[in-house]
């Protein structure tokens, strides 16, 4: 059975909170895009035509929606990622004769290393197998080096993001979930864990709440919040997050509607007007955008 076709505020909220790409095999696209059941069998060409466009153009704003948060969702799992290649470089992990020399220098007098140092070797090893190629090698120095000191965050960002590479979300959120008890002050791993809690029915909130205080001025992070709230229509919530991620970025004209969506859900009719009026001036949305805010603005007294 096709999904019904859901509200704007709710498909706003589903594209600003999801972490994955929009496309046209995304859950809000699909539903967006089908016809609805409920309309009669037999209605004039042109209405269905028109009711058509109006599902895609909203369809399209919930896809615009993702693609603007598309850099802060993407970037905590690319960061992560891609941590091996950046670390290795930085600590010239290309000559891994280096954490063995210093093993070797500590043993030969006798001492023994302590346990951080005894991780950052394991980490050295492990970056010098990612080189290499040998990804499972690398895990299993990874979580070696995590036992021996559980605060080597580098060791751990690498081994998260090689655990979502490898499609093993379980393990990932384990580790994430480790780190940020361990220090909450984490931003990239707290919208990595709610992407992943958000893919298996949660809605991520509270992740992303507990790192909110150490997101100040991240406009990408207030936005995944906000869009977390809205989806789960806490729009009062969203309110404010939208207005903290516009003041780092004051011409995200798709913030400037989600803004718009939640003061309409709340009866603040002539502030969302005003969002609404921000969005179609913003010069960023698209012709179907454009067309969407239209209309809400239509519906709004003046």
């Amino acid at each position: 059975m096709p999904a019904p076709a859901a509200s704007s505020a709710t498909r706003v909220a589903s594209a600003v909170s999801r972490v994955s790409s929009a496309d046209s095999t995304s859950p809000a696209h699909t539903a967006a895009s089908r016809p609805d059941e409920s309309a009669p069998e037999r209605k004039p060409a042109k209405r269905k035509h028109a009711k058509a466009d109006k599902k895609t153009a909203k369809g399209r704003a919930a896809s615009a929606l993702a693609s603007t948060s598309k850099s802060a969702k993407s970037k905590s799992s690319k960061q992560l990622s891609t941590t091996a290649t950046r670390t290795a470089t930085k600590s010239g992990a290309s000559q891994p004769a280096k954490p063995a020399a210093a093993a070797q220098a500590l043993a030969s007098t006798g001492k023994q290393m302590t346990p951080q140092q005894h991780a950052e070797s394991l980490y050295h090893r492990a970056t010098a197998s990612l080189q290499d190629g040998h990804v499972s090698e690398a895990m299993a120095q990874l979580l070696e080096a995590l036992k021996a000191n559980p605060r080597h965050d580098a060791a751990r960002q690498t081994l998260v993001g090689l655990l979502v590479e490898a499609r093993r979300p379980e393990e990932a959120m384990q580790q994430l979930q480790t780190g940020l008890t361990l220090d909450p002050r984490q931003p990239s791993m707290a919208m990595l864990l709610a992407r992943l809690q958000m893919e298996r029915g949660g809605d991520g909130i509270e992740t992303l709440q507990r790192t909110l205080p150490y997101a100040a001025g991240n406009g990408e992070y207030h936005a995944f919040l906000a869009g977390a709230l809205q989806r789960a229509q806490r729009h009062r919530e969203a309110i404010d997050q939208f207005q903290s991620a516009l003041r780092a970025a004051p011409l995200n004209g798709v913030w400037w509607m989600g803004l718009g969506i939640s003061l309409q859900a709340e009866k603040r009719l002539p502030e969302a007007t005003d969002a609404f009026r921000r969005a179609k001036s913003s010069g960023t949305l698209s012709p179907e955008l454009q067309a969407l805010v239209d209309r809400k603005l239509q519906q709004l007294p003046r």
